[in-house]
């Protein structure tokens, strides 16, 4: 069993710019900061149960900031007088549920991804314990303690930054917190120091997304904005055609026609190479694809320029806030030859798509005569698409 215990009952000074409340209870994007955390941990797929430590005078405020799915979401604990103290108090109260792990985190960091969650406790195969970190990649001084005249520079090489969660095989961070609250006159900045005192073996899992303690009214502003503007996702859309030939005296591939004893068979003008990168585009955005959207039923289509279909993709796109990345196509066939062709298909294709033509990459390949290319008895095309879409 996992189980997640969520640090929530701290009064939060510094926050007293920004909220008349607790940070906790703050809210950002319409939602308060503690019913976002818990969301992603009573959401996760490994979490089987989640306890938040409160503040007795917060009773009232944690009621009303619970998200609506309160499933596997344990009765609240009371604190301490330091976060320390009530880490502890949350261990002990979930002795009880007897969880094998136990990841620990800040009510304060909303912004922790699932994956991170995933990526922490799987971590714990090999330790004791792991924990979110950054590496740190500023330059760090030591002030004078009077003054901000520099005393010395420290090297960065191999700092991190600590964040949460952090991770632990719960017996053991249960007997470690308990050793710890009768050791006097040691600060414990967070569950790992407090692990690391113990001896345990604790790694660090390095984490690259957002994931800042909202601490001052800057952090606050800072995850406003980042909730209220989508972050694009990044997505990777695959298409495949294929056309045989029939009679006639040109191809048509990536827009550009070219003189060669036999044509492409299709209802449009059968640009094997377009459709593919249209069908490709369509597919990052999951939205069907050419035969869904221009049915070959419908005649309307009949004898059409492929770059419809390829406007078509991107106006898609354009329309979910998205915009593409680069364009992939891979012409498979042994004639004609395209080399003296591809700029001016990378031209054609940059035009269509309104991108820079440094975005399109087209290339060539045969398949050794094997297949039905091989066989000179028709043209095959692969392409890929990534688009950033919110």
């Amino acid at each position: 069993m996992i189980a997640a215990l969520i640090v929530a009952a701290g009064r939060g000074l510094r926050a007293q710019s920004f909220s008349i409340y607790p940070k906790q209870y703050a809210k950002i994007a319409g939602e308060s900061i503690l019913a976002r955390t818990l969301r992603i941990f009573l959401d996760h797929a490994m979490i089987d149960l989640v306890q938040v430590i409160i503040h007795p005078d917060d009773l009232e405020l944690y009621n009303a900031s619970l998200p609506d799915d309160q499933n596997n979401l344990c009765p609240p604990l009371y604190g301490g007088a330091t976060r320390q103290e009530s880490t502890l108090l949350g261990l002990e109260g979930l002795q009880l549920a007897k969880p094998d792990i136990v990841l620990i985190h800040d009510a304060a960091r909303p912004l922790v991804k699932s994956h991170t969650i995933s990526a922490v406790i799987t971590a714990l195969d090999y330790a004791d314990g792991a924990i979110v970190a950054q590496p740190l990649m500023d330059t760090l001084k030591r002030a004078h303690p009077s003054s901000c005249k520099i005393a010395s520079t420290i090297d960065r090489t191999n700092l991190w930054r600590a964040q949460t969660p952090q991770a632990f095989e719960f017996t053991k961070i249960l007997s470690a917190h308990r050793h710890a609250s009768n050791v006097d006159n040691i600060n414990f900045p967070d569950d790992a120091s407090v692990a690391e005192f113990a001896g345990l073996h604790v790694i660090l899992v390095e984490n690259n997304e957002v994931n800042f303690k909202i601490t001052t009214a800057e952090d606050f502003s800072l995850a406003e904005r980042y909730l209220n503007s989508p972050i694009p996702k990044i997505r990777v859309g695959q298409g495949y055609d294929v056309h045989k030939f029939e009679t006639g005296d040109h191809v048509w591939l990536c827009g550009v026609q070219i003189p060669h004893d036999k044509s492409l068979k299709g209802h449009s003008d059968a640009d094997v190479a377009m459709h593919a990168l249209a069908d490709a585009i369509y597919g990052a955005l999951g939205d069907g694809d050419i035969g869904y959207h221009f049915p070959p039923s419908d005649k309307r289509w009949w004898r059409a320029t492929s770059d419809i279909f390829l406007r078509h993709a991107v106006k898609r796109l354009v329309k979910r806030g998205g915009h593409l990345i680069n364009v992939d196509v891979t012409i498979i066939c042994e004639t004609p030859k395209i080399n003296a062709y591809r700029d001016t298909m990378r031209t054609k294709i940059a035009s269509t798509l309104e991108i820079e033509i440094s975005r399109v990459a087209i290339k060539a390949t045969t398949t050794e005569t094997l297949g039905f290319t091989g066989r000179r008895e028709g043209i095959a095309a692969l392409a890929l698409a990534t688009a950033a879409v919110p």
